[in-house]
């Protein structure tokens, strides 16, 4: 509990942190934001850590005057830490997916899965990779989930790379354009809560919606 009480004090008033870790570590900050972005990408054992609300403060760490941090340079960074993640979590799928999927039937593995993971993908493939960029947690699977899939990798990434560039773009430049604004400023934690929430909200709405379709076909029968 007190880990991820100290998770949420970090998330949630994440612009002071990263001003304190800039003061403290100073270039190697880049590193730092680097290893965030890449272990919540890449390793699905890390969905909980920061993603949206970490680039917008970044990029509006990055506004302050005689700030150490560029916002070029954290796009650089960011995006080069959301694809390498994506590569690895998805290798770590592909390789892992076929070996989970090998066992009989049953109430966890279902070989079936597989096919219709890859059928999704080829269908919906590009859209789901860019669109779950912008949802936490589910962008940390998404990558594994595309490996488990049998994606093809050049497919994979040139979607990964849209949704990176987009992802990165808007937040972290968002951060740098729109974060020293005085109205922003002076109520930054609201504009990180409203990030996450409103990054929460696609996800809520799917899990209401397949609830209710789940429940009318329950019924219909």
């Amino acid at each position: 509990m007190e880990l991820f009480s100290k998770l949420a004090d970090f998330i949630l008033h994440i612009d002071g942190h990263l001003q304190l870790l800039a003061s403290e570590y100073g270039l190697w900050l880049y590193g730092i934001l680097f290893l965030i972005v890449f272990c919540e990408t890449g390793l699905v054992v890390f969905p909980f850590l920061p993603g949206d609300s970490l680039l917008f403060a970044a990029g509006s760490l990055a506004a302050i005057p005689m700030s150490q941090l560029s916002p070029h340079w954290l796009f650089v960074i960011f995006t080069a830490a959301a694809l390498l993640g994506d590569t690895v979590n998805y290798w770590i799928g592909r390789s892992l997916g076929p070996k989970v999927f090998h066992f009989e039937k049953s109430a966890f593995f279902n070989p079936e899965h597989l096919q219709k993971t890859h059928g999704f993908f080829e269908k919906y493939g590009g859209k789901t990779i860019i669109i779950a960029r912008f949802i936490p947690i589910v962008r940390t699977f998404m990558p594994f989930v595309a490996g488990v899939g049998a994606l093809p990798y050049p497919r994979f990434i040139m979607f990964s790379i849209a949704g990176a560039w987009l992802w990165v773009g808007i937040f972290s430049y968002g951060g740098y354009f729109f974060g020293q604004l005085p109205v922003i400023k002076a109520n930054l934690k609201l504009m990180i809560v409203g990030i996450i929430v409103v990054s929460l909200m696609i996800p809520a709405i799917e899990f209401v919606k397949h609830h209710f379709r789940s429940k009318a076909s329950l019924d219909a029968d």
